[in-house]
């Protein structure tokens, strides 16, 4: 079977409230703003990459307009048009009617890429919106927008989705797809998504364009990388301070080709979960030392040199 990039992405996306996975409170909360008639000017959808912010706000726009409405619909990329020209130009055009629907729905992807005068633009149309008119704002950084459209608008706060979300997802997927995995390697294709489900059906992709019998290893081998256990042990290895323990883990893990900035992200996450079931500040201690090795590898001639050295790790 071919496929293409992205294409279990695109084929698997939700097109109804119910084919969406968790974000359980906020589906209900619009659901019954659509019920009720009560919906709102602006809304502000927040939250990382893969978290369906995109998704459901597509869903909404043509749920407010009966299921359809789809020629009222308008999703601009704030990334590539962000000055204030283009938010004059937004505003000339809201002006008309919907074609077909009762709104005109205008959902702006990446909000917080708006310069400050077109800020200041949108505001005024926020202020005071033509009674057709929803705006649906989307971004990963809440916190660059300015506290005056801030207030103008209801928010959502989309949560990571769960790995056993993603697994479940990932499982009924691969069965219509006649893609046999094994349920380890399902749910570390699920966990290296890290919670977004975008990124986790990327990593499908790529799995499954290696293999169609996936296979533990099969997932390290594309990744780069190797599984949480080998990295639970290492993380050990380093706070008991036991330098053959890390030079064994070590060299199990650089027999493979892996990729260092991929490996020190998922090591990360790994600490990150090892602190949450502990709450050992030794274990805070060294996330915070990998969270500084993080940013010299990705710019490092020769990342996985930074691991060769087992006394430096055990000094973490």
């Amino acid at each position: 079977m071919n496929t293409s990039i992205n294409s279990l992405y695109r084929k698997y996306r939700p097109a109804t409230f119910d084919d969406v996975v968790a974000q359980t409170h906020i589906v209900k909360t619009l659901q019954n703003q659509i019920k009720s008639g009560k919906v709102n000017h602006a809304y502000l959808f927040v939250g990382t990459r893969g978290t369906g912010k995109t998704t459901i706000a597509k869903i909404f726009a043509r749920e407010i307009n009966g299921g359809g409405g789809e020629h009222d619909i308008f999703e601009i990329d704030a990334a590539s048009n962000n000055s204030v020209d283009n938010v004059r130009e937004l505003i000339e055009k809201i002006k008309f009617p919907p074609v077909t629907g009762k709104y005109k729905v205008y959902i702006i992807d990446e909000v917080h890429m708006f310069s400050g005068s077109a800020f200041n633009a949108l505001l005024k149309t926020l202020e005071e919106p033509p009674s057709h008119v929803i705006f649906i704002l989307c971004t990963t950084e809440a916190h660059k927008l300015p506290q005056t459209i801030l207030s103008r608008v209801l928010r959502f706060d989309f949560m990571p989705f769960p790995t056993a979300d993603i697994t479940a997802r990932l499982t009924h997927i691969f069965t219509k797809e006649s893609i046999k995995a094994e349920p380890t390697a399902i749910e570390m294709i699920a966990k290296m998504g890290r919670g977004s489900m975008r990124d986790s059906l990327s990593i499908a992709e790529a799995v499954s364009a290696y293999t169609k019998n996936i296979k533990t290893r099969d997932v390290e081998d594309v990744l780069g990388t190797v599984g949480d256990e080998t990295l639970g042990t290492l993380a050990s290895a380093i706070l008991k301070k036991d330098i053959d323990g890390i030079t064994k883990t070590l060299e199990t893990i650089f027999s493979r080709s892996v990729n260092a900035v991929a490996l020190v992200s998922q090591f990360l996450a790994v600490l990150r979960d090892m602190f949450i079931k502990t709450k050992d500040v030794n274990v805070m201690r060294v996330y915070k030392s990998f969270a500084e090795i993080e940013l010299l590898v990705k710019t490092a001639a020769d990342p996985s040199g930074m691991f060769s050295g087992t006394a430096y790790l055990s000094a973490v």
